[in-house]
């Protein structure tokens, strides 16, 4: 009888998968359609070191009166890597406002990406025990949050920005924001 438990068990999860490994491939936004109990709330405030200057604070209070993006991510991230470049597409062509919040990672290891990849943040917050990511919900990285004028949370993506995220879902919501009052 034991077995059987355990057979249906695994027959249970592995359809679960299935189900998820199929809905994400019919559906883009299917992973990051996770919804956050943050959404039309003020953003969580922390004041963290700058990863590019340890003498300077990162706020999230420091952005009210912008449209802004708060982008966790780590070096660790295989995601991340792939999202990054399109990032900073972002910031430089479409003069997009990102704050990035370093989680998790070795400051050695972020350096390196920023490196790599180019640097897309107008500030970058250091989050090496989750200090910060709890207070917003972070699960995973990438995470991005649309955050408005007031510092009201209005979006939360999970999983890479990519061109299709940009153009269908959020240039479009951070013009709306960017000209209410």
């Amino acid at each position: 009888m034991k077995r059987w438990g355990v057979l249906i068990g695994f027959l249970v999860v592995a359809g679960l998968l299935t189900t998820g490994i199929y809905m994400a491939g019919k559906d883009p936004g299917f992973t990051r359609a996770i919804p956050s109990p943050l959404i039309g709330k003020p953003a969580p405030e922390f004041a963290l070191p700058d990863l590019l200057d340890a003498g300077k604070t990162v706020r999230p209070s420091d952005y009210k009166g912008q449209v802004w993006l708060l982008n966790v991510w780590g070096s660790w991230c295989p995601e991340c890597w792939k999202e990054h470049p399109y990032l900073d597409v972002l910031h430089r062509e479409h003069g997009v406002t990102i704050v990035g919040l370093n989680w998790r990672d070795e400051r050695a290891d972020a350096l390196n990406m920023l490196n790599k990849s180019g640097n897309p943040y107008t500030a970058i917050a250091v989050d090496p025990h989750s200090a910060a990511a709890v207070d917003w919900g972070v699960y995973g990285a990438p995470e991005t949050f649309v955050v408005d004028k007031q510092g009201i949370i209005q979006r939360k993506y999970t999983g890479a920005v990519t061109p299709d995220i940009w153009e269908h879902e959020l240039e479009p919501l951070l013009k709306q924001l960017a000209e209410a009052p």
